[in-house]
């Protein structure tokens, strides 16, 4: 496991001075179930709430009886931040990539969301045994598992959030 924690991370969840009250979450975390949810995606989110952090998880926070795409572009829209945990296995998942593409395009685009004041979704990946360079260009499973051609969007999507300053978890820690 990872010697990783909330006390040791120089990022802060409050550096934008937004006072609109439209945030339903603090964060919105996007993750490959089979890969971490019983290992690191459980524990960070053990950190976040100890934190007293506003966390969306879908296995744990999806509302029953409404339609779950709908609900998880929702949860986006309505969090501050989005925590995109890369691990090996996370572009086998159809639905982890379009949750991908939801949150870039939240990312790129204030009309999106949900604040008043436009503040932008801001965008954190984690690379959980996986390198950045590997999202970003699509190497080892990232190239295994996407199609050639038709989804363009998830292989952009997938280009742009590596491009963005994260966390690189490796194996070894």
């Amino acid at each position: 496991m990872p010697s990783w924690s909330l006390r040791t991370t120089s990022w802060s969840l409050r550096t934008t001075p937004c006072t609109c009250s439209k945030y339903e979450y603090d964060v919105f975390i996007s993750f490959r179930g089979e890969d971490t949810r019983t290992r690191f995606t459980d524990h960070l989110c053990k950190a976040f709430k100890d934190k007293r952090i506003r966390v969306y998880r879908d296995d744990s926070d999806l509302e029953r009886g409404k339609t779950i795409w709908t609900e998880l572009v929702q949860a986006i829209k309505t969090s501050r931040i989005a925590v995109i945990v890369f691990s090996e296995n996370y572009a086998n998942s159809k639905w982890c990539l379009d949750e991908l593409v939801a949150i870039m395009d939240c990312k790129s685009s204030t009309s999106k969301r949900r604040c008043k004041c436009k503040e932008t979704l801001t965008v954190l990946p984690i690379f959980y045994h996986v390198s950045p360079s590997e999202v970003r260009e699509q190497k080892g499973n990232f190239a295994k598992a996407l199609p050639k051609g038709p989804k363009k969007k998830w292989r952009e999507a997938l280009t742009e959030s590596a491009k963005l300053s994260g966390f690189p978890l490796k194996k070894d820690r």
